[in-house]
Protein backbone atom coordinates (compact mmCIF):
# COMPACT_ATOMS: atom_id res chain seq x y z
CA UNK A 1 0.00 0.00 0.00
CA UNK A 2 1.34 3.39 -0.96
CA UNK A 3 0.56 6.17 1.40
CA UNK A 4 1.70 9.95 0.81
CA UNK A 5 2.65 11.97 3.49
CA UNK A 6 -0.07 14.72 2.48
CA UNK A 7 -2.59 14.29 -0.68
CA UNK A 8 -4.36 17.47 -1.75
CA UNK A 9 -5.73 16.16 -4.82
CA UNK A 10 -8.89 14.75 -2.90
CA UNK A 11 -9.58 18.34 -1.51
CA UNK A 12 -9.24 20.09 -4.79
CA UNK A 13 -11.49 17.36 -6.53
CA UNK A 14 -14.69 18.89 -4.26
CA UNK A 15 -13.50 22.40 -4.61
CA UNK A 16 -12.83 22.47 -8.23
CA UNK A 17 -15.51 23.59 -9.69
CA UNK A 18 -15.62 26.63 -7.12
CA UNK A 19 -12.22 27.60 -7.44
CA UNK A 20 -11.97 27.50 -11.22
CA UNK A 21 -14.71 30.17 -11.48
CA UNK A 22 -13.06 32.41 -9.27
CA UNK A 23 -10.04 32.16 -11.21
CA UNK A 24 -12.09 32.94 -14.40
CA UNK A 25 -13.28 35.85 -12.96
CA UNK A 26 -9.82 36.83 -11.80
CA UNK A 27 -8.80 36.79 -15.27
CA UNK A 28 -11.70 37.90 -16.86
CA UNK A 29 -11.41 41.67 -15.06
CA UNK A 30 -7.85 41.30 -15.45
CA UNK A 31 -7.39 43.13 -11.44
CA UNK A 32 -4.04 41.06 -10.22
CA UNK A 33 -2.59 43.34 -8.16
CA UNK A 34 -4.42 44.10 -4.42
CA UNK A 35 -7.40 43.91 -6.09
CA UNK A 36 -10.95 43.21 -4.72
CA UNK A 37 -10.22 39.42 -3.98
CA UNK A 38 -7.45 40.24 -1.80
CA UNK A 39 -9.93 42.76 -0.25
CA UNK A 40 -12.60 40.32 0.71
CA UNK A 41 -9.89 37.53 2.00
CA UNK A 42 -8.06 39.67 4.26
CA UNK A 43 -11.58 41.10 5.48
CA UNK A 44 -12.81 37.51 6.27
CA UNK A 45 -9.37 36.36 7.95
CA UNK A 46 -9.72 39.75 10.06
CA UNK A 47 -13.07 37.98 11.11
CA UNK A 48 -12.11 34.34 11.42
CA UNK A 49 -9.03 35.43 13.74
CA UNK A 50 -10.80 38.19 15.51
CA UNK A 51 -8.14 40.51 14.99
CA UNK A 52 -9.31 44.11 13.44
CA UNK A 53 -7.00 44.35 10.61
CA UNK A 54 -5.41 41.39 8.34
CA UNK A 55 -3.02 42.55 5.72
CA UNK A 56 -2.13 39.89 2.51
CA UNK A 57 0.95 39.59 1.51
CA UNK A 58 3.41 37.30 -0.78
CA UNK A 59 4.52 34.63 1.69
CA UNK A 60 4.61 33.69 5.38
CA UNK A 61 8.07 34.17 5.13
CA UNK A 62 7.21 37.69 4.06
CA UNK A 63 5.17 38.51 6.55
CA UNK A 64 7.90 37.74 8.79
CA UNK A 65 9.94 39.75 6.95
CA UNK A 66 7.61 43.08 6.35
CA UNK A 67 6.56 43.08 10.41
CA UNK A 68 10.23 42.97 11.13
CA UNK A 69 11.07 46.00 8.22
CA UNK A 70 8.40 47.80 9.61
CA UNK A 71 9.41 47.70 12.87
CA UNK A 72 12.57 49.38 11.76
CA UNK A 73 14.81 46.99 13.52
CA UNK A 74 18.39 46.48 12.62
CA UNK A 75 22.18 46.10 14.13
CA UNK A 76 22.20 46.49 17.96
CA UNK A 77 18.59 45.13 18.13
CA UNK A 78 17.58 41.38 19.42
CA UNK A 79 14.66 39.34 18.87
CA UNK A 80 13.71 36.18 20.75
CA UNK A 81 12.20 32.99 19.09
CA UNK A 82 12.02 29.21 19.37
CA UNK A 83 14.95 27.46 18.99
CA UNK A 84 13.34 24.89 17.02
CA UNK A 85 11.60 25.92 13.84
CA UNK A 86 10.77 26.50 10.09
CA UNK A 87 14.27 28.69 9.49
CA UNK A 88 12.50 31.30 8.48
CA UNK A 89 11.50 32.68 12.08
CA UNK A 90 15.10 33.26 12.72
CA UNK A 91 16.44 33.79 9.62
CA UNK A 92 13.99 37.04 8.59
CA UNK A 93 15.35 38.34 12.07
CA UNK A 94 19.10 38.33 10.42
CA UNK A 95 17.95 39.98 7.31
CA UNK A 96 17.15 43.02 9.07
CA UNK A 97 20.77 43.32 10.84
CA UNK A 98 19.31 42.12 14.38
CA UNK A 99 20.15 39.56 16.19
CA UNK A 100 18.18 36.37 16.75
CA UNK A 101 18.12 34.73 19.97
CA UNK A 102 17.49 31.51 20.70
CA UNK A 103 16.07 29.57 23.47
CA UNK A 104 14.91 25.70 24.12
CA UNK A 105 11.87 24.48 23.69
CA UNK A 106 9.52 22.26 25.79
CA UNK A 107 9.80 18.75 25.34
CA UNK A 108 6.45 17.99 25.57
CA UNK A 109 5.25 20.38 23.08
CA UNK A 110 8.07 21.32 21.32
CA UNK A 111 7.12 24.85 21.60
CA UNK A 112 9.07 27.76 23.06
CA UNK A 113 9.98 26.68 27.14
CA UNK A 114 8.00 29.11 29.14
CA UNK A 115 10.34 28.46 31.64
CA UNK A 116 13.97 28.16 29.46
CA UNK A 117 12.29 32.38 28.64
CA UNK A 118 11.64 33.69 32.21
CA UNK A 119 15.13 32.11 33.31
CA UNK A 120 16.91 34.09 29.80
CA UNK A 121 15.23 37.33 30.76
CA UNK A 122 15.76 37.29 34.54
CA UNK A 123 19.38 35.46 34.65
CA UNK A 124 20.84 36.80 31.72
CA UNK A 125 19.58 39.85 30.52
CA UNK A 126 19.78 43.63 32.27
CA UNK A 127 17.88 46.29 32.78
CA UNK A 128 19.33 49.42 31.49
CA UNK A 129 18.62 52.74 33.33
CA UNK A 130 16.76 54.08 29.61
CA UNK A 131 14.34 51.22 30.53
CA UNK A 132 15.26 48.97 27.78
CA UNK A 133 16.36 45.38 28.50
CA UNK A 134 19.51 44.39 27.16
CA UNK A 135 21.26 40.91 26.08
CA UNK A 136 24.59 39.71 27.21
CA UNK A 137 26.12 41.41 24.26
CA UNK A 138 23.89 44.85 24.72
CA UNK A 139 21.93 44.52 22.40
CA UNK A 140 18.04 46.02 22.47
CA UNK A 141 15.65 43.31 23.02
CA UNK A 142 12.59 44.53 20.75
CA UNK A 143 10.26 40.69 20.51
CA UNK A 144 9.50 37.56 21.55
CA UNK A 145 8.45 35.91 18.73
CA UNK A 146 6.86 32.42 19.88
CA UNK A 147 5.92 29.52 17.05
CA UNK A 148 2.69 27.51 17.27
CA UNK A 149 4.15 24.36 16.18
CA UNK A 150 2.66 21.87 14.11
CA UNK A 151 -0.74 23.54 14.52
CA UNK A 152 -0.52 23.42 18.87
CA UNK A 153 -0.72 26.93 20.59
CA UNK A 154 1.97 27.54 22.65
CA UNK A 155 1.69 28.44 26.38
CA UNK A 156 0.08 31.94 25.93
CA UNK A 157 -0.36 33.48 29.05
CA UNK A 158 2.58 33.06 30.81
CA UNK A 159 4.48 34.02 27.90
CA UNK A 160 2.29 37.24 27.39
CA UNK A 161 2.81 38.00 31.29
CA UNK A 162 6.96 37.56 30.76
CA UNK A 163 6.62 39.95 27.69
CA UNK A 164 4.44 42.26 29.90
CA UNK A 165 6.47 42.27 32.75
CA UNK A 166 9.57 43.25 30.94
CA UNK A 167 8.31 45.49 28.41
CA UNK A 168 8.61 43.81 25.34
CA UNK A 169 6.27 42.91 22.31
CA UNK A 170 5.22 39.50 21.23
CA UNK A 171 4.80 38.88 17.38
CA UNK A 172 3.23 35.61 16.95
CA UNK A 173 4.17 32.92 14.15
CA UNK A 174 1.39 31.43 13.48
CA UNK A 175 1.91 29.70 10.19
CA UNK A 176 1.14 26.21 11.07
CA UNK A 177 -1.65 27.20 13.29
CA UNK A 178 -4.53 28.91 11.64
CA UNK A 179 -7.83 28.03 13.59
CA UNK A 180 -5.77 26.90 16.89
CA UNK A 181 -7.17 28.28 19.71
CA UNK A 182 -5.93 29.34 23.08
CA UNK A 183 -8.11 29.79 26.98
CA UNK A 184 -6.61 33.47 27.26
CA UNK A 185 -8.47 35.05 30.65
CA UNK A 186 -11.49 32.83 30.29
CA UNK A 187 -12.07 33.51 26.35
CA UNK A 188 -11.28 31.82 23.75
CA UNK A 189 -8.37 33.34 21.28
CA UNK A 190 -7.03 32.22 17.88
CA UNK A 191 -3.67 31.61 17.35
CA UNK A 192 -1.65 34.48 15.87
CA UNK A 193 -4.28 36.94 17.29
CA UNK A 194 -2.73 37.30 20.79
CA UNK A 195 0.01 39.19 20.96
CA UNK A 196 0.55 42.39 19.30
CA UNK A 197 0.95 41.05 15.74
CA UNK A 198 0.75 37.62 13.99
CA UNK A 199 1.66 36.36 11.19
CA UNK A 200 0.41 33.60 8.56
CA UNK A 201 1.24 31.16 6.08
CA UNK A 202 -0.84 29.63 3.31
CA UNK A 203 1.67 27.83 1.63
CA UNK A 204 0.17 24.78 -0.45
CA UNK A 205 1.00 22.33 2.49
CA UNK A 206 -0.82 24.41 5.35
CA UNK A 207 -4.39 23.68 6.61
CA UNK A 208 -5.52 26.33 4.61
CA UNK A 209 -2.85 26.02 1.67
CA UNK A 210 -3.04 28.12 -2.10
CA UNK A 211 -1.94 27.06 -5.10
CA UNK A 212 1.69 28.82 -4.65
CA UNK A 213 2.92 31.43 -2.03
CA UNK A 214 0.89 33.44 0.25
CA UNK A 215 0.48 34.68 3.77
CA UNK A 216 -0.96 37.30 6.00
CA UNK A 217 -0.32 39.31 9.00
CA UNK A 218 -2.67 40.19 11.41
CA UNK A 219 -2.59 43.60 13.95
CA UNK A 220 -4.66 45.34 16.22
CA UNK A 221 -3.05 48.93 15.57
CA UNK A 222 -4.22 50.69 12.91
CA UNK A 223 -1.36 53.05 12.26
CA UNK A 224 0.65 49.89 12.32
CA UNK A 225 -1.39 48.17 9.65
CA UNK A 226 -1.60 51.27 7.54
CA UNK A 227 2.58 50.82 7.72
CA UNK A 228 2.66 47.03 6.76
CA UNK A 229 0.18 48.03 3.56
CA UNK A 230 2.70 50.45 2.71
CA UNK A 231 5.40 48.27 3.12
CA UNK A 232 4.44 45.29 1.35
CA UNK A 233 4.68 48.38 -1.87
CA UNK A 234 8.23 49.07 -0.85
CA UNK A 235 6.98 51.55 1.78
CA UNK A 236 4.99 53.29 -0.38
CA UNK A 237 1.76 56.17 -0.11
CA UNK A 238 0.93 57.98 -2.55
CA UNK A 239 2.49 56.09 -5.71
CA UNK A 240 6.00 56.27 -6.62
CA UNK A 241 6.43 58.45 -2.96
CA UNK A 242 8.20 56.14 -0.91
CA UNK A 243 8.69 56.73 2.97
CA UNK A 244 10.63 54.05 4.15
CA UNK A 245 12.60 50.67 2.81
CA UNK A 246 9.77 48.07 2.22
CA UNK A 247 9.25 45.71 -0.27
CA UNK A 248 7.21 43.71 -3.26
CA UNK A 249 5.17 41.95 -0.82
CA UNK A 250 1.63 42.10 -2.24
CA UNK A 251 -0.68 38.92 -1.64
CA UNK A 252 -1.80 37.65 -5.66
CA UNK A 253 -5.68 38.69 -6.41
CA UNK A 254 -5.58 34.76 -7.75
CA UNK A 255 -4.23 33.55 -4.56
CA UNK A 256 -6.62 35.75 -2.70
CA UNK A 257 -9.45 34.03 -4.58
CA UNK A 258 -9.19 30.46 -4.49
CA UNK A 259 -7.80 30.95 -0.29
CA UNK A 260 -11.35 32.73 -0.09
CA UNK A 261 -12.86 29.43 -1.43
CA UNK A 262 -11.59 27.49 0.85
CA UNK A 263 -11.78 29.34 3.96
CA UNK A 264 -15.21 28.32 4.65
CA UNK A 265 -14.33 24.77 4.52
CA UNK A 266 -10.93 25.10 7.72
CA UNK A 267 -12.68 24.05 10.41
CA UNK A 268 -14.03 21.29 9.04
CA UNK A 269 -10.95 20.18 8.08
CA UNK A 270 -9.17 20.87 11.05
CA UNK A 271 -12.31 18.61 12.75
CA UNK A 272 -11.19 15.62 10.43
CA UNK A 273 -7.12 15.92 11.15
CA UNK A 274 -8.14 16.01 14.90
CA UNK A 275 -10.03 12.75 13.91
CA UNK A 276 -7.21 11.57 12.34
CA UNK A 277 -4.79 12.25 15.62
CA UNK A 278 -7.57 10.57 17.09
CA UNK A 279 -7.52 7.45 15.05
CA UNK A 280 -3.73 7.27 15.12
CA UNK A 281 -3.99 7.26 18.84
CA UNK A 282 -6.02 4.31 18.99
CA UNK A 283 -3.88 2.33 16.29
CA UNK A 284 -0.67 3.03 18.43
CA UNK A 285 -2.76 1.54 21.83
CA UNK A 286 -4.38 -1.04 20.38
CA UNK A 287 -0.68 -2.59 19.26
CA UNK A 288 0.77 -1.53 22.54
CA UNK A 289 3.39 1.03 20.94
CA UNK A 290 3.01 3.65 23.13
CA UNK A 291 6.08 2.88 25.94
CA UNK A 292 8.04 2.87 22.82
CA UNK A 293 6.42 5.44 20.61
CA UNK A 294 5.84 8.99 21.98
CA UNK A 295 2.44 10.49 20.53
CA UNK A 296 1.67 13.96 19.68
CA UNK A 297 0.69 16.09 23.03
CA UNK A 298 -2.49 17.32 23.42
CA UNK A 299 -2.46 19.77 26.42
CA UNK A 300 -5.25 21.92 26.03
CA UNK A 301 -7.98 18.74 25.25
CA UNK A 302 -9.78 19.25 28.39
CA UNK A 303 -10.03 22.82 28.43
CA UNK A 304 -13.39 23.25 26.63
CA UNK A 305 -11.83 24.19 23.45
CA UNK A 306 -12.89 22.79 20.16
CA UNK A 307 -9.79 23.76 17.81
CA UNK A 308 -7.43 22.76 20.61
CA UNK A 309 -5.23 21.36 18.49
CA UNK A 310 -5.26 20.99 14.38
CA UNK A 311 -2.10 18.91 13.72
CA UNK A 312 -0.63 20.83 10.23
CA UNK A 313 1.11 18.14 11.56
CA UNK A 314 1.14 14.35 13.12
CA UNK A 315 4.78 14.16 14.81
CA UNK A 316 6.14 10.89 16.70
CA UNK A 317 8.97 10.38 18.57
CA UNK A 318 11.09 7.33 18.03
CA UNK A 319 13.95 5.31 18.72
CA UNK A 320 16.41 4.74 15.85
CA UNK A 321 14.61 7.54 14.08
CA UNK A 322 16.50 7.50 10.40
CA UNK A 323 16.24 3.83 10.57
CA UNK A 324 12.29 4.10 11.19
CA UNK A 325 12.07 6.16 8.30
CA UNK A 326 14.05 4.53 5.91
CA UNK A 327 12.17 1.28 7.15
CA UNK A 328 8.61 3.49 6.06
CA UNK A 329 10.19 4.66 2.55
CA UNK A 330 10.80 0.73 1.88
CA UNK A 331 6.88 0.21 2.82
CA UNK A 332 5.83 3.46 0.53
CA UNK A 333 4.86 5.44 3.76
CA UNK A 334 5.27 9.16 2.84
CA UNK A 335 7.63 10.86 5.84
CA UNK A 336 9.09 14.14 6.78
CA UNK A 337 11.71 15.45 9.82
CA UNK A 338 10.52 18.66 10.97
CA UNK A 339 13.11 19.61 11.53
CA UNK A 340 16.69 17.82 10.90
CA UNK A 341 18.82 20.84 12.86
CA UNK A 342 18.15 23.09 15.84
CA UNK A 343 18.28 26.24 14.29
CA UNK A 344 21.62 27.19 16.57
CA UNK A 345 23.34 24.21 14.99
CA UNK A 346 22.64 25.93 11.05
CA UNK A 347 25.82 27.10 9.24
CA UNK A 348 24.40 30.22 8.60
CA UNK A 349 23.80 30.72 12.68
CA UNK A 350 27.45 29.96 13.71
CA UNK A 351 29.07 33.81 13.85
CA UNK A 352 26.21 33.88 17.21
CA UNK A 353 28.20 31.64 18.76
CA UNK A 354 26.09 29.23 20.22
CA UNK A 355 27.30 25.36 21.01
CA UNK A 356 26.19 22.18 20.90
CA UNK A 357 24.40 20.88 23.47
CA UNK A 358 23.33 24.80 24.44
CA UNK A 359 19.46 23.72 23.87
CA UNK A 360 19.71 19.90 24.67
CA UNK A 361 15.81 19.33 24.01
CA UNK A 362 16.07 21.32 20.44
CA UNK A 363 18.75 19.45 19.42
CA UNK A 364 17.23 15.94 20.91
CA UNK A 365 13.53 16.52 19.01
CA UNK A 366 15.84 17.25 16.22
CA UNK A 367 17.09 13.49 16.35
CA UNK A 368 14.14 11.90 17.04
CA UNK A 369 10.90 13.48 15.74
CA UNK A 370 9.02 12.21 12.07
CA UNK A 371 6.28 13.11 11.08
CA UNK A 372 3.61 11.07 9.95
CA UNK A 373 1.26 11.09 7.06
CA UNK A 374 -1.59 13.74 8.06
CA UNK A 375 -4.48 15.04 6.18
CA UNK A 376 -8.17 15.15 6.18
CA UNK A 377 -9.17 12.74 3.84
CA UNK A 378 -6.57 9.70 5.55
CA UNK A 379 -8.17 6.26 5.39
CA UNK A 380 -8.22 4.24 8.44
CA UNK A 381 -6.65 1.54 6.54
CA UNK A 382 -3.70 3.80 5.77
CA UNK A 383 -3.42 4.72 8.92
CA UNK A 384 -3.54 0.97 10.12
CA UNK A 385 -0.97 0.40 7.72
CA UNK A 386 1.33 3.15 9.06
CA UNK A 387 0.88 1.82 12.39
CA UNK A 388 1.33 -2.02 11.60
CA UNK A 389 4.58 -0.86 10.04
CA UNK A 390 5.95 0.75 12.99
CA UNK A 391 5.04 -1.98 14.57
CA UNK A 392 7.28 -4.62 12.61
CA UNK A 393 10.07 -2.10 12.80
CA UNK A 394 10.06 -1.99 16.45
CA UNK A 395 9.67 -5.80 16.91
CA UNK A 396 12.51 -6.08 14.31
CA UNK A 397 15.23 -3.85 16.45
CA UNK A 398 14.09 -5.67 19.62
CA UNK A 399 14.47 -9.01 17.90
CA UNK A 400 18.35 -7.82 16.48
Amino acid sequence: MRVPLLDLSQQYATLAEPILGQIEEVLSRQNFILGPKVGAFEAAIARFCGSPHAIGVSSGTDALLAVFMAMGWGPGDAVITSDYSFFATGGCVARTGATPVFIDIDPVTYNLSTTALERYLTESCRRQSDGSLRTPKGEKIRAIVPVHLYGLCCEMESLLELAARHRIEVIEDAAQALGAEYRLGGAIAKAGAMGNIGTLSFYPSKNLGAAGDAGMIICRDEAFARRLRHCRQHGMEPRYYHHFIGGNFRLDEIQAAILGVKLPHLDGWSAARREVAANYRAEFMNLGLTDRVTLPAEPYRDSGLTNHHIYHQYVIRAPERDALREHLTRKEIGTAVYYPLALHEQECFRYLGYRSGDFPEAERAARETLALPMYPELSRESQRYVVESIAQFLRDQRAS
